[in-house]
């Protein structure tokens, strides 16, 4: 089975045999068929199973005829980064095609992307906040809109958007073609499925649970000990890049500044930075320059990085799909991986969650030289212990009886 089932324009499957691709994933063999036919599409699929491809490739076909000076295609995206990287597929599946992409979002000046709209580009990639603006600027002209998509509309959703996307529904012409895709499908976002799309095809690949070519693993561990468990652990692990999860801004900066200064090959991504901080990180991460990026959960959706042996959660996530979006960084495209996870006491009933989604008990690890027992220090929390080096430091002591059993 290859692309060729499709019967997509030759300058298309060009594209495609470009970046390398051979065999279509099952999303894009039940999506792309009733998009290229113009229905309406509703896709559940777990992370890094081919998502973009399954609706850029249509799209791309449909553009192929028809008008080339004005927006024809609207693709609405959570995060600059995810927005950034369905620009980039638009660009290498469409390298041999006409079609031009520009992809609007908040945080950079407007004025490069005002130009390339008037420029003639057909596809838009858009974050929902700098789209409003510029609509409301009269700088986009969506009267010639055929087809949008919500890309990640659970995570769209989870960030507040939901009501700028209603508010661009209004805004655009009724008569479209609408795909909405993400890894899981909470209540709201099928309520809005059912306000926006016509008769759909839905397809669901795969459960909703974390992907099956990811190892999953606890460290029972107390607050003020997971730095220091982090880079013991860094230090015994055979690892390629390495995504790290904090909770908040100031930690994954925190965190990452600790790490560089113990001699780690770290760099950090939350969203304070500018865009080109954000770009520096991720170029960097992707290149092999730093293989540890430190992140809050704007790394969760979209962050295309084919080789993450290993993702750690720092701190735990606030709901069990936002579990699922992390660790589905790694494991992807049929590659495997592994999720640590630091566990706190108050953390137990979460875990339990999480191992009824995945239908399974998640074993328990206790990392062998490490000792848990350090009290926290007074007044900081333990947050800030720095890791002495090499040479300073004593030797591992025994494992003792920890007071673990709480988990």
């Amino acid at each position: 089975m290859n692309f060729k089932m499709f019967n997509l324009d030759p300058r298309i499957e060009s594209g495609i045999t470009a970046l390398g691709y051979t065999e279509p994933t099952p999303i894009q063999i039940q999506s792309i068929p009733s998009i290229l036919q113009q229905r309406d599409f509703m896709g559940l699929a777990q992370t890094g199973t081919g998502k973009t491809a399954a609706f850029v490739l249509p799209i791309l076909q449909r553009l192929m005829k028809g008008p080339q000076k004005h927006v024809r295609a609207l693709i609405i995206a959570p995060t600059r980064e995810l927005a950034e990287q369905i620009h980039e597929a638009v660009g290498q599946l469409g390298r041999f095609t006409k079609v031009k992409s520009v992809t609007v979002y908040g945080g950079v000046s407007k004025i490069p992307q005002i130009g390339k709209l008037r420029g003639g580009a057909q596809v838009v990639v858009a974050c929902p906040g700098r789209l409003i603006d510029l609509m409301n600027q009269r700088v986009i002209d969506l009267s010639g809109l055929e087809v949008l998509v919500l890309d990640e509309a659970d995570r769209m959703f989870d960030m507040g958007f939901l009501p700028d996307i209603r508010e661009i529904m209004k805004r655009i012409p009724a008569e479209r073609q609408t795909l909405l895709f993400g890894a899981t499908m909470p209540d709201d976002i099928r309520d809005l499925a059912q306000e926006i799309l016509r008769n759909p095809v839905t397809v669901q690949v795969g459960e909703t649970a974390p992907v099956s070519t990811v190892s999953h693993y606890l460290y029972p561990v107390e607050p003020h000990l997971k730095t220091a468990l982090l880079m013991k652990l860094l230090d015994r692990t055979d690892t390629e890049s390495v995504l790290v999860f904090t909770r908040t801004k100031d930690r994954a900066t925190r965190l990452a500044r600790q790490m560089k200064k113990a001699g780690f090959p770290v760099a950090y991504l939350q969203g304070d930075l500018s865009q080109h901080q954000r770009e520096a990180a991720l170029t960097g991460f992707r290149n092999g320059k730093h293989q540890i990026l430190v992140a809050t959960d704007i790394a969760a959706r979209g962050l295309d990085v084919s080789l993450i042996s290993h993702v750690i959660n720092y701190d735990m996530p606030d709901t069990v799909d936002a579990y699922t979006h992390r660790i589905g960084r790694t494991g992807r495209m049929a590659r495997t991986g592994d999720a640590f996870t630091f566990v706190t006491r108050q953390d137990r009933a979460f875990v339990w969650a999480i191992e009824k989604v995945i239908g399974e008990k998640i074993e328990r690890r206790m990392l062998e030289g490490f000792d848990y027992n350090v009290p926290a220090p007074t007044g900081t929390g333990g947050f800030d212990r720095m890791r002495r080096p090499a040479s300073h430091r004593s030797p591992p002591r025994p494992r003792k009886s920890l007071q673990h059993c709480w988990l």
